[in-house]
């Protein structure tokens, strides 16, 4: 074991973790005023679901197993079993031999099933019931996001058999999560008074503390993605640094185009689009490839949530969807382009440097099998809860006038006190 990687690994598992209060922040500085403890809640409870269940099961469904299986790794570690032995014991994996403990990388990967499953609660802001959110997040960590990230990372379907590149989550995290958001509000509905009256974000500053946490946590999100303190691990902490950077400046330029004026929403929106687009790339790509990629994701997210979204008629009300999926699968196609021959994990690098298409049709053959995969099981999950929901997973209609703050929860983000309390 290296103590260097070792305390390199611990700081990028804290940083990952760091994530989802953020996501709680954003979402909750984007959500209704009425609505803000419901949003942020939803975030802060699948850190505590997916805290057990990843622990108990999600691991050992991922990464179990002896890696042969294309679609699911094992049962041998449920209910962590043989956790504590990883203490006495570097990694099986030749991977890791000589770098840091089993142990640590398990909570680093449940710190990625937490933030991805918190993502989802972006689209179902305002009208999902409470129960029903935990219900689905227990369900979808361990049968949805743990089997992909194992087709993905686990030497599964994806990244083993197909040889498809994700660096740190295109498919697994933003994909999947952006389209489960989309899948579930298409089931909800829209909600009360949608299209007829504007919704704005009631609290920016919260937008922009969300944002900041994100950004600050995606280092470790990115980076640790390495699994060494090397170069690898400093190219993706610069390409994350350069695709955020210009991403912000791109989307700030589009809503100026756009509508005479960018503002500060816009702003870490494009940042966190940036970051989405570079996560499947960054120990792959050159540095000014990043800052092509940020540059190029903030017009195509702007336009799947500013028109996208209003032609169709979907009510993504955080959109995670326009965000994270288009995001997302704009940054696995780029990685076919740009990913450096040397770099690659398999013999195969980007269009742009060997005139070869197979990596990037890797790359899109495994977007395709990533949303279907995502999309039928999300509906199964999604129409089995309806079921034991009694026909519904959406709030009643007084619940959702109200604000589910109150109707849900018994709180409000911003009480009105008379007197002592």
């Amino acid at each position: 074991m290296d103590t260097g990687t070792m305390a390199f690994m611990l700081v990028c598992a804290m940083l990952v973790l760091l994530m989802t209060p953020g996501l709680a922040f954003f979402y909750g500085g984007l959500a209704r005023r009425k609505n803000v403890v419901n949003t942020m809640f939803m975030s802060l409870v699948v850190l505590g679901i997916v805290g057990v269940v990843w622990v108990l099961a999600g691991h050992s469904f991922a990464y179990g197993g002896d890696g042969e299986n294309l679609f699911f790794g094992g049962f041998d570690l449920l209910g962590g079993a043989n956790f504590v032995s990883t203490m006495f014991a570097e990694s099986a994996d030749p991977e890791f031999d000589g770098g840091y403990l089993t142990l640590v990388n398990i909570t680093y990967q449940a710190a990625f099933a937490m933030i991805t499953t918190a993502i989802i609660t972006g689209s179902l802001a305002g009208r999902m019931k409470f129960g029903a959110v935990v219900a689905f997040a227990t369900i979808w960590v361990l049968l949805v996001y743990a089997p992909l990230a194992h087709m993905v990372w686990g030497g599964g379907l994806i990244g083993g058999t197909i040889g498809a590149l994700d660096f740190a989550g295109g498919d697994v995290v933003h994909i999947s999560s952006g389209l489960t958001g989309l899948t579930l509000c298409l089931l909800l509905g829209k909600r009360k008074g949608y299209g007829l009256m504007s919704y704005r974000p009631h609290n920016v500053p919260f937008v922009v503390l969300g944002a900041s946490l994100l950004w600050f946590g995606w280092f470790g999100f990115n980076g640790g993605s390495a699994f060494a303190p090397d170069g690898i691990a400093a190219l993706a902490l610069l390409n994350t640094v350069a695709a955020s950077a210009a991403a912000l400046l791109s989307w700030s330029l589009v809503e100026k185009i756009k509508t005479g004026k960018s503002t500060l929403v816009g702003a870490c929106t494009g940042l966190v689009a940036g970051l989405v687009v570079i996560t499947p790339a960054a120990g792959f790509v050159e540095p000014w490839a990043a800052i092509i990629m940020g540059i190029i994701v903030s017009p195509i997210c702007y336009f799947a949530i500013s028109f996208l979204k209003g032609k169709i008629g979907y009510d993504d009300a955080l959109d995670a969807f326009g965000c994270h999926t288009v995001g997302g699968i704009t940054g696995g196609i780029l990685t076919g382009l740009f990913c450096v021959p040397e770099l690659s994990w398999t013999e195969f690098g980007g269009l742009f440097y060997t005139g070869d298409p197979t990596l990037l049709g890797a790359q899109v053959l495994g977007i395709l099998i990533t949303i279907v995969f995502v999309a039928v099981a999300t509906l199964i999950i999604g129409f089995v809860l309806k079921l034991i929901f009694k026909g519904s997973l959406r709030a009643s209609e007084e619940e959702e006038s109200t604000g589910l703050d109150v109707s849900l929860h018994g709180e409000s983000a911003y009480p009105a006190f008379n007197g002592l309390d």
